[in-house]
């Protein structure tokens, strides 16, 4: 990624030298215009000025033919030549291209050349004046050498500039930023921005602070939500659970009563693993834990399988672990022990008996793996509510927690199916 003014820069650098470019034969053409304007009226200048000098001296037509015959052999460039017959006496200018047989004899030069009509004692004679034009490509030279002078300057000044600007004018907003990558919502502090002249940078720092006092306090809302539901749901299911309990115990009840009661019971921890799993994925996505706590992720792990020792003999579950001593992790720690505990919970739920499932933990994170007989569709697989398998008894928000909490994190964590087993990975 490019800073914006860079961005702004480069466009523009491209857009100078093009027009200086595009300059270039523009200087040319104007150029030479100018030059060949000038020459066309230096040689007038020249015509006139022969002719009026010759009359002034008032030869006689003998020795005027023999001034002029020297003024032919002599003058470089001009000549003046007695009329050929239908001569339409118009004057014309134009250019020529030709060797000058003086210096130097083996460049071709380009001539402005003027074909006038002067008057000579009386007689009308054509005067015709050549003017070396050449000097133009020097002048084209030069500007051309200028311009890419100039524009070496340009460029070096719009980085120079470009270097300062970013330093001053964009100073405020570099605040701006600085402050809003320190904010934290946790915090329920508002940010108090720098005061700036820049009118645009001000009505910046207007926005973000309503936006974030609006967030503040929906924020807090949010939290105040998600506490009461947690004491006000789980209360009454508490309560519920507690009278199904005593109604268990009771003799009175009839087989099929007690079915009945006993598939209550089942639906209502149901209900409350659901709650419990709704209302901890409403805090993680409102920011509601700290994640500055150092974890030991390979004594949390070895907790976890100690924990669900007799589920695994109950299954029959060969377990075969690899885990690196003393590995550490910044992060939430009763939510990386939910992480690991609803992974392996999972392994094995959808592990049949007699199956295996394998830990692995290193340094890049942990990985577990349980025997299954057909890949997972990973379109659903940490969706909420999504059921992967008929025999789960879970709450179907296993797996999104377990997003969520990496997430959070700012860990990722993947699915593959080798054939043999489903391979869940947390990378840290």
């Amino acid at each position: 990624m490019r800073p914006l003014l860079s961005k702004t820069t480069r466009p523009f650098i491209i857009y100078v030298l093009i027009v200086f470019a595009i300059s270039i034969p523009v200087y040319y053409v104007v150029v030479d215009s100018i030059w060949s304007a000038e020459l066309d009226a230096h040689n007038k200048i020249v015509a006139a000025k022969t002719a009026y000098e010759l009359n002034r001296r008032n030869f006689s037509d003998e020795k005027l033919e023999n001034s002029i015959e020297v003024w032919n052999s002599i003058q470089p460039g001009t000549n003046i030549l007695e009329l050929k017959p239908g001569d339409n006496l118009k004057d014309t200018t134009f250019t020529i291209y030709k060797n000058t047989p003086y210096y130097p004899p083996e460049k071709i030069d380009r001539f402005r050349v003027l074909s006038t009509i002067v008057h000579l004692n009386g007689k009308p004679y054509r005067f015709v004046s050549e003017t070396n034009i050449e000097e133009t490509k020097d002048t084209i030279i030069a500007l051309t050498i200028v311009t890419i002078f100039f524009f070496i300057l340009v460029v070096i000044g719009l980085l120079l500039l470009n270097r300062k600007l970013s330093y001053t004018i964009w100073k405020p907003f570099q605040n701006t930023l600085d402050k809003l990558r320190k904010f934290n919502l946790n915090s329920q502090t508002e940010i108090e921005f720098e005061k700036t002249d820049t009118k645009e940078f001000e009505e910046l720092n207007e926005s973000l602070k309503k936006l974030i006092t609006h967030n503040i306090s929906a924020y807090k809302t949010q939290k105040e939500f998600t506490e009461n539901a947690s004491h006000e749901l789980q209360t009454p299911l508490a309560i519920l659970k507690n009278k199904l309990d005593i109604l268990l115990q009771s003799d009175d009840l009839t087989e099929r009563q007690y079915h009945i009661a006993e598939e209550m019971n089942k639906a209502l921890i149901r209900s409350s693993r659901i709650n419990k799993g709704l209302l901890l994925l409403a805090k993680i996505e409102n920011n509601q834990f700290d994640n500055s706590e150092k974890i030991q992720l390979d004594i949390l792990v070895n907790q976890r399988l100690e924990a669900l020792q007799e589920h695994f003999k109950e299954k029959q579950i060969d377990i075969s672990t690899s885990i690196h001593p003393d590995i550490t992790l910044n992060g939430n720690g009763n939510l990386t022990e939910t992480l690991i505990n609803n992974l392996l919970v999972n392994a094995v739920l959808h592990t049949e008996p007699g199956g295996a499932i394998k830990v692995n933990v290193s340094e890049s994170g942990f990985q577990i793996s349980n025997t299954g007989s057909q890949a997972l569709d990973q379109h659903l697989l940490f969706k909420r509510f999504s059921k992967m398998s008929a025999n789960s008894g879970g709450s179907g928000l296993g797996l999104s927690i377990v997003s969520e909490i990496c997430k959070f994190h700012g860990w990722k964590v993947r699915y593959e199916f080798d054939g043999q087993y489903h391979q869940f990975t947390v990378l840290t």
